[in-house]
This record gives structure tokens, sequence and C-alpha cells, in this order.
């Protein structure tokens, strides 16, 4: 699944991941920041966070791959009556560590979970009510809740991130909220004031199943690694060309290999050198290596955003990415080697991939 700002594609290919057939667009010229394949069920379910300046943010759902779409009966995500705020965009989709839970998050920075496959959703007031919501900022995208980390066998558990917020987290289903946030800079406040309990700009995190107290983060300057869920986290930039990036994403047999797409800090927001290449760890960010054989480009001036890396879990996992420029690349062997998937799409703003 890729969504872009002006609607959804859909590729599908065999087991070798070599051809790629797309159809698209689905929900054209609405904005689709945010899309998820459950594969929870008998059959797959998709899931697009679709933006339309008419009807507001929507979660559309298809059981046939694409072929046709519902939406909620009950209308848009929507914060209920006697709050003053309105749904601008859903950032993150997620599936929830028990069948039928699906989390949003959205912009402005709430989250919101339905126990009915995507049918309807309802706020998790007490993070909307914590009392450092409103010290909150937005960064340049926006302030959204863009990354929700379920527990993988605890349903009381789950960790979120917002920009400009922080790290989150809940040990009891929502009832309250705690920061997560010690160890990680915010570059951008002045001196002796860049580690605060709260307002990081953390741009993604990322975990394995089979190791859920570790996580790793992308920030607004500086990339990092936790092994004991949050508590503290330690930087594993040394070796990047770039510690600011977008996007984060865990190898799906091993939580010590990691990959990430760093660009200049600077203005610029492309890869140094402006050359597109993944970048992996493969011993949780103690070293790291380029990976830009075959179709990467070596003159790329654009960026690669937080939700628009992905792998899916074959046995040899299949990597792709998306860019601002409208192409998607995809490497069949986890990075070694990449061709680009398709080209000439509006701006990509997430790529999600399954093995059905």
């Amino acid at each position: 699944m890729v969504g872009t700002r002006k609607g959804l594609w859909i590729g599908t290919s065999d087991e070798f991941r070599r051809e790629w057939d797309f159809t698209g667009p689905h929900h054209d010229m609405e904005e689709v920041y945010s899309c998820l394949i459950d594969t929870r069920g008998e059959r797959p379910r998709l899931l697009a966070g679709a933006s339309s300046p008419w009807l507001g943010a929507l979660v559309r759902r298809s059981d046939d791959l694409g072929e046709t779409w519902v939406e909620s009966s009950s209308g848009p995500v929507a914060f209920p009556d006697d709050v003053d705020a309105s749904v601008e965009r859903i950032w993150q989709l997620a599936a929830g560590t028990e069948a039928g839970v699906v989390h949003a998050g959205t912009e402005p920075g709430a989250i919101f979970t339905s126990t009915d496959g995507g049918e309807t959703f309802g706020l998790e007031r007490a993070l909307w009510d914590h009392p450092h919501r409103t010290q909150w900022n937005a960064g340049f995208g926006g302030q959204a809740f863009h990354t929700i980390l379920p527990h993988p066998t605890d349903s009381t558990s789950l960790t979120a991130a917002i920009s400009t917020g922080g790290v989150y987290q809940t040990t009891d289903q929502g009832c309250s909220w705690s920061p997560a946030n010690q160890g990680l800079r915010a570059v951008f406040l002045p001196e002796g004031q860049q580690f605060p309990e709260f307002g990081q700009c953390v741009h993604k995190v990322a975990r394995h199943p089979a190791r859920p107290e570790r996580m790793y983060l992308q920030n607004h300057g500086g990339v990092y690694r936790t092994d004991d869920e949050g508590v503290s986290w330690t930087s594993i930039a040394d070796g990047l060309p770039s510690d600011f990036g977008f996007p984060m994403v865990v190898h799906p047999h091993d939580p010590d290999t990691i990959f990430c797409f760093p660009l200049s800090g600077g203005e610029g927001r492309y890869p140094v050198d402006a050359e597109a290449r993944v970048w992996r760890s493969r011993d949780a960010g103690d070293t790291w290596e380029a990976l830009g054989a075959g179709d990467l480009p070596d003159s790329f001036h654009v960026a690669v955003m937080r939700d628009a890396m992905d792998a899916d879990s074959h046995d040899v996992p299949g990597l792709y990415f998306g860019a601002r420029n409208g192409a998607v690349w995809g490497s069949a062997d986890t990075g070694e080697t990449w061709s680009c998937l398709v080209r000439d799409l509006p701006d990509v703003m997430c790529v999600r991939a399954a093995a059905i």
C-alpha cells in the first residue's frame, strides 16, 4: 500500500517480488497519510486513513484487497461533542494486541481506538486530558501522534510518540499516560535545557515483537535505542552520515537488525551528498553500513518520510520505501539490491507491505 497526498495505490506481486502490478488511485485526490494491512483475521483487511476536504478524516477499509471500500457508518473520526477540536489527518493506523483492535493517531495530537476492526473509533480521553498536552507544539508537518506501538502480548501497554511532545506510554490500558524521554535530546532548545521531561521532536519509533523492551528511535537530531522499554535511551548515531531523518524499520525476524534513511539536517532535507541510501545495522546500532546497489539514484534531492519505509514478513524479507518525488523502490533481498517498482505517483507519505 502506497499512501500519497492525492490518493492510495496498491501493488501486488508473487513471492519473488520482482515484477509488480499497481492499481490506483483509490480515494482519488484525498490525502492518505496512513494505511494498514491487517492480517489477523481469516482474510486480510486493508485500512486507509484518508483526509477529504469535503468529508473530513475517514478510515476506509477493504476486505477484498482494494476492489471495494467501505467507511464507518458513524462518519469521520471525530472528537466528542464536548471537545473543541477537529481531526485534520490520520497519521497512523496500528493493529492492537487483541483481535479487532485498531488504533489511530491523529492531528491534532490524539489517539483514537476501535474495537470493531475500524468501523468506529473512540478517543483515548486520558491522553487528550493529559496536563502536558497544552504544551505540545507542532513540527513543520503538524502536531500528530505518528507512532503507535501496542505491546505484542500485553493489551494494557502501549507506546506512542508525537511531534513535538516526545514518547508517552500507558501500562493500564489508557487510564494514565507517562512521558518516556530520558536521554532524548531536543537539539532545538537552548544549551542546558536540551533534555526536558517532554517536548522532544521524535520522528519515528520501532520495535520487534520478540523483544518488546527494546525500541529504536529516529529523533529530530539523534538516533537512539532503549533496552528497558523507554526508561532510558542511548545514542546509536555514530557511524551514520547524519543523525537526522524520518523512518525507522526493524527487521521482521531479527530484533538486532534495523534500517533508516538519513537526511541532511539542514534546510535541504535530502540525503547527504544527494545519494539515496538505506542504512542498515545488524548489531542494534553499534555499527552501520550503506545499502544502495542496483537502481538507487546518486542524485536524489528529495526526502523519505517517517512512514514511507516498511518491510514484509517473507523468510528473506522485502524492504520498500517511497519518496516525495512519487517513486517507490523495493528490495527482495533485505536491502542488498534495489529496483524501482513504480514512478510518477504523487508525493508519497506512507508505505505498508505484507506477505499474504
